[in-house]
């Protein structure tokens, strides 16, 4: 054998060498088909569950029905807010493959404009995942069909028969009713409920809407139904039906309601009408309003710049949030604390146009004088003298003490969203507020309605109607035939029939407001006007010059004189007076007890404003977009009515500016009254409102 030659490998060795590596590939061939049977066996028993539930969802599509809104139903159940049957395009932002394509072909197919377009470009940038966006609802069958034969070939996109909030009256209920919406990302963070994204469903943005939200919601239903891999639907398996949202019953008189706000016209104002045997509230309109129905989608860029460009501020409930000083319709309040203090209402003073206090005049609205005035003309001829000359004697504690006894400066139990309401003034507030006594001139100020004094148009119905009835009525927005338990005021009978009698003056005798005579021979009104100074003299005689600068018109009234059944207030912002504001608390009344006869009157003005308010806001949007198109900049807030109210809250939460003279009173107007009318109208009912 030579040395260094390699080692001898018999057959013997390579064969059991070969054995060992059988053995250990066998091996480990067998572990992992231990491990892989292990595996089946794991999933088929112990995950059977899962995976079946894997695969039924790829087989089956489960979805949310959204639940029908509650209805929201008048005294009598007439619908102010109800759900419409109709057919809806809707947006899944997270299922959109190309956003570009898919916009240009429904743009085609439902006929979009470029200003639709863009605004839904703004909606899909704010939405997020899977929170749907309107594209279109209450499509006709043609249209819904030619989107629903294309579905394929346009993911991320959703139609489906449902159903929308319709508002029957539009704009004459905006800032009562509030509007509905898509739910937003930061109500998803709030409560994270899937239905909040379900297509369709919106929740409560303002107003009654929104207070009521758990109430008129409902509870979803939902759909089983067989697709493909694609998603095409190949049969419905199962379906639970929704349980619609409880209704919501309100005093409201909806025709009322509409009459009110359709009266109101082209002027920027508010009315509220009450009921004197209960306190419900039967109207409460302000107006300019918003269309509650073009707001569920979203608002858009024109009607943004649209509604913020108006200096009528249509996006403010005017009743609830609206402050302004009452000018003389505090006077019958005034003369009912000169009556509780003792003062003897045939005892007068000269109104030669002025009174000298010190080394000072303060004029009155009539620079001639009313010559000698006692109380009631002091009311009915609205003498600032006369309210001047006793108020130094009688104090302004007992004054602003019945003020609030009548409602005024009071925050009122209902549900709304908020209230702004304002000031009574007394010496002791003015040392907290200014750390500055009480001056003569603060009591002038006052004692005719102006200065600090602030209060909102539902605080002045409210003391009209416990006036009136001498109740302590609580105003009510929520149907209850139950009648409520009403204290009685206190007041001296002979003291509540004198201010009465005086009231009655004010429009059926030598008063302010002869034009606001009812058009019935056995059915009168009583009311008190009054004119709020906005500006200066320096700036406006306020009853003509730019719409800022004139003068608010007030006018506070109840129905039948006799037998007080209606108390009604009505503000006209910028009005230039009272003359702006009693004739429509005249057909606002006249409605309550001919509708007929008030509807001719009103349709004859329609005419000449240029139709209903939403005919006026169609044509002025399409102005608009002819003007600005797709310009237009987009929606600078989420919540557009939201933003309104917190910026009137913040408005009536500054300090007034101190004052430091007596305010100049406005020249009250003073119309004749015309001849009674020959038609009788039917007696008001002795039962609830209708």
């Amino acid at each position: 054998m030579l040395l260094g030659s390699s080692k001898h490998v018999s057959s013997g060795t390579l064969k059991n060498a070969y054995d060992r590596r059988a053995m250990l590939i066998g091996g480990l061939q067998a572990a992992v088909g231990i491990l892989l049977a292990g595996r089946v066996a794991w999933i088929s028993l112990a995950q059977n569950k899962k995976y079946t539930l894997a695969s039924e969802s790829n087989r089956v599509n489960l979805t949310l029905i959204s639940p029908r809104r509650g209805a929201i139903l008048d005294r009598n159940g007439a619908p102010i807010a109800a759900n419409r049957a109709d057919f809806r395009v809707d947006l899944i932002p997270d299922r959109l493959v190309d956003t570009d394509r898919t916009l240009g072909e429904l743009g085609r197919l439902l006929k979009l404009s470029d200003v639709r377009i863009k605004d839904l470009r703004d909606k899909l940038d704010k939405a997020r995942g899977f929170q749907p966006v309107e594209v279109a609802a209450g499509l006709d069958w043609d249209s819904f069909a030619a989107i629903s034969v294309r579905l394929p070939d346009l993911p991320g996109v959703l139609a489906q028969r449902s159903f929308s909030r319709w508002y029957p009256t539009g704009p004459s209920v905006g800032h009562l009713i509030g509007y509905v919406g898509p739910a937003s990302a930061e109500d998803y963070e709030k409560e994270r409920n899937p239905l909040l994204v379900t297509p369709g469903f919106k929740i409560g943005k303002d107003g009654l809407e929104k207070r009521f939200e758990k109430v008129l919601r409902g509870t979803p239903g939902a759909r089983r139904v067989e697709v493909t891999a694609s998603g095409k639907v190949v049969r419905d398996l199962d379906m639970r039906e929704d349980s619609p949202g409880q209704p919501l019953h309100l005093a409201i008189n909806a025709p009322l309601q509409d009459f009110a706000a359709r009266r109101l016209g082209v002027e920027s104002g508010s009315v509220v009408v009450m009921d004197c045997l209960t306190g419900d509230i039967l109207a409460m309109a302000s107006m300019p309003s918003y269309d509650p129905n073009s707001f569920s989608d979203g608002i858009g860029r024109i009607e943004w710049k649209m509604l913020s460009e108006d200096d009528h501020v249509p996006l403010r409930n005017k009743v609830l949030r609206g402050l302004y000083p009452p000018g003389s319709t505090v006077k019958p309040m005034v003369a009912l604390s000169f009556l509780e203090a003792g003062l003897d209402p045939d005892e007068s003073v000269f109104c030669g146009g002025g009174l000298r206090v010190g080394n000072r005049v303060f004029g009155c609205w009539n620079r001639k004088g009313h010559g000698q005035v006692n109380m009631a003309k002091g009311i009915y001829q609205s003498c600032d003298v006369y309210f001047y000359h006793f108020a130094q004697r009688i104090g302004m504690d007992p004054i602003a003490a019945m003020a609030r006894r009548l409602g005024l400066g009071q925050k009122f139990d209902l549900p709304v969203v908020g209230q702004s309401y304002g000031t009574v003034p007394d010496a002791a507030w003015k040392m907290r507020k200014y750390n500055k006594p009480w001056a003569v001139f603060d009591t002038v100020n006052a004692t005719i309605g102006q200065g600090y004094m602030l209060v909102n148009p539902l605080q002045q119905a409210v003391m009209a109607a416990r006036i009136a009835s001498g109740k302590q009525l609580q105003p009510r927005l929520l149907l209850d035939r139950k009648a409520p338990s009403t204290p009685s005021m206190g007041f001296n009978p002979e003291h509540l029939a004198y201010v009465h009698k005086a009231m009655f003056d004010v429009v059926n005798g030598p008063g302010t407001a002869g034009k606001a005579r009812l058009p019935f021979p056995d059915i009168q009104i009583s009311g008190k006007t009054g004119t709020a100074q906005v500006v200066g003299l320096h700036l406006s005689n306020g009853k003509s010059g730019p719409w800022k600068y004139r003068d608010h018109g007030h006018f506070i009234s109840f129905a039948p004189f006799d037998n007080p059944r209606y108390a009604c207030a009505v503000v006209i912002e910028h009005g230039g007076g009272s003359s702006a504001a009693y004739p429509i608390a005249r057909d606002v009344m006249t409605f309550l007890f001919d509708p007929a006869k008030a509807m001719q009157v009103l349709l004859e003005m329609e005419a000449g404003w240029g139709g209903t308010p939403q005919q006026r806001m169609t044509t002025r949007y399409s102005v608009y977009e002819a003007r600005y198109g797709s310009s237009a900049p987009k929606p600078a807030e989420e919540n557009p009515v939201q933003s309104a109210d917190a910026a009137a809250e913040a408005a009536s939460a500054r300090p007034q500016p101190e004052q430091t003279e007596a305010a100049a009173p406005r020249t009250e107007d003073s119309d004749p009254a015309p001849a009674p009318s020959s038609t009788a109208a039917p007696a008001p009912s002795a039962n609830a409102p209708q």
